[in-house]
């Protein structure tokens, strides 16, 4: 058999309708990790809907329990000779609420719609359809080439990706052995646009904080008090200030990587940002100044305030608050020092005369990029430029972020990530959906990806 006869039994699929009932099915599952009410739908969408398909398919299947609180997991390995290489796949089949009330009418969050193009219900974009993809692609590759692959692979399916991944670190730690691979291919994010196939090699990373500035135990009447007691929104608003300034720019210049290296800022540039390309007009004068659009988003750092309170929005009266408290987040590169975030922010705090401002660190997560310049990159790049007839986007890194840096830096691996959604697809909001030329884009990229890495030489 040849890879085209893969191909051809790929297109097959999608045009029959199988993998509509395959993604319709998987979508039925409400696996919300984040409403406890629905816990158990977690181990049944590994147990009735995944387990099943890999057995069929030759793997043997282990069903984890989480080391923290969470989700279980699921390692399935088909090793065909010690010689080939190993590939590490990864998915998760949890996804955020439903939030169904907010769907537009005629949608259900939990039920597959076709409408045109359009595929829409929770998780069709993030991750069931996209790791529903990886996996059809892989059937019809080991059909064509009579039940084997060519290589060895292991699949990591995990349950609380959208709680943040609790119990994922130390799983790959205590199961360092089973996991052990020589890359690491996986599908989540979205591509660079609905147009172009994408392949990101790691993500931003992401630390979480709270700036508050607690003055008293109560309010004060602004009347009697105001000029001559603190405001605690005056003052943290000003400590904000001395952070980023009004055009997003960070002057807090500690909290930036030294700079963009030679084939990051290449790569970017043949992505060819422009005001319209991601779908709604950028904000041009927003940000780092002297930098593109491109190495703003993908290899430099922001800092984003997400929320901001301070006596009661909802309902304000005339005091001056007690309290104020802003949520904030720095999304960062490889090369920033993001160990000693806290440090620098407090440094900088007191250096402007701001100490009387308390910083409460959440979560982070650090930044991956792997080498453009990886062979595994050269690999991967040669075979989707053979299996699509799109330019493909090569992003150093995805703007968001991803548990990335478990893979790359617990496993040691080279990352690869091919994504199947794009920025329009309304991942984690209302009328989520995947676009049906994607799909079958994906469908293609993944079945030519899995044939290829057959033809690879032993290791």
């Amino acid at each position: 058999m040849t890879k085209q006869a893969a191909l051809a039994g790929v297109r097959q699929y999608l045009d029959d309708g199988h993998f509509e009932q395959d993604l319709r099915r998987r979508v039925a599952f409400r696996s919300d990790s984040q409403d406890p009410a629905h816990a158990s739908e977690l181990p049944r969408y590994l147990l009735e809907e995944i387990q099943p398909l890999l057995q069929r398919l030759g793997f043997d299947c282990q069903l984890l329990a989480n080391p923290e609180a969470g989700g279980p997991f699921l390692i399935a390995t088909r090793l065909e000779d010690p010689a080939l290489h190993t590939v590490l796949s990864y998915g998760h089949g949890d996804v955020v609420p439903g939030y169904a009330e907010q769907w537009r009418t005629g949608l259900n969050p939990w039920q597959l719609t076709l409408e045109g193009e359009r595929w829409y219900g929770r998780g069709t974009a993030d991750n069931k359809g996209q790791h529903s993809i990886n996996l059809t692609a892989l059937e019809q590759v080991l059909k064509a080439r009579d039940g084997r692959l060519g290589f060895n692979l292991k699949l990591l399916f995990e349950m609380g990706e959208e709680a943040g991944s609790p119990g994922l670190r130390q799983l790959c730690q205590e199961q360092r052995e089973l996991l052990r691979a020589d890359v690491f291919i996986a599908s989540d994010g979205p591509r660079l646009n609905q147009a172009r196939p994408t392949l990101f090699l790691g993500s931003r990373g992401s630390a979480q904080f709270r700036l508050e500035v607690n003055t008293r135990d109560k309010g004060l009447h602004s009347g009697n008090w105001g000029g001559v007691m603190s405001n605690p929104g005056v003052v943290l608003a000003n400590a904000l200030a001395s952070l980023v300034d009004q055009n997003g720019r960070i002057r807090c210049r500690e909290l930036l990587p030294a700079n963009i290296p030679d084939n990051v800022r290449a790569a970017i540039v043949d992505l060819e940002i422009q005001r319209e390309s991601l779908g709604r007009p950028l904000d041009e004068h927003w940000g780092e100044p002297g930098l593109t659009l491109g190495e703003r988003l993908f290899a430099w750092n922001t800092l984003e305030i997400l929320a901001f309170s301070a006596g009661n929005p909802q309902k304000p009266v005339n005091a001056i608050p007690p309290r104020a408290v802003a949520f904030c987040q720095l999304r960062f590169v490889l090369g920033t020092p993001w160990q000693q975030l806290e440090s620098l922010l407090r440094a900088h705090l007191d250096r402007e005369g701001f100490s009387q401002v308390e910083i409460v660190m959440e979560r982070c997560s650090p930044a991956t990029r792997l080498d453009p310049d990886n062979p595994w990159v050269r690999f991967a790049k040669t075979s989707i430029a053979g299996s699509s007839a799109q330019r493909l986007a090569l992003l150093p890194n995805l703007a968001g972020t991803l548990p990335n840096d478990i893979f790359a830096e617990v496993l040691g691996l080279p990352t690869l990530w091919i994504p199947h959604s794009y920025p329009g697809c309304s991942q984690h909001a209302p009328d989520e959906h995947l676009l049906l030329p994607v799909i079958r884009e994906g469908l293609e990229i993944m079945t030519a990806l899995f044939w290829d890495l057959g033809d690879l030489p032993r290791t």
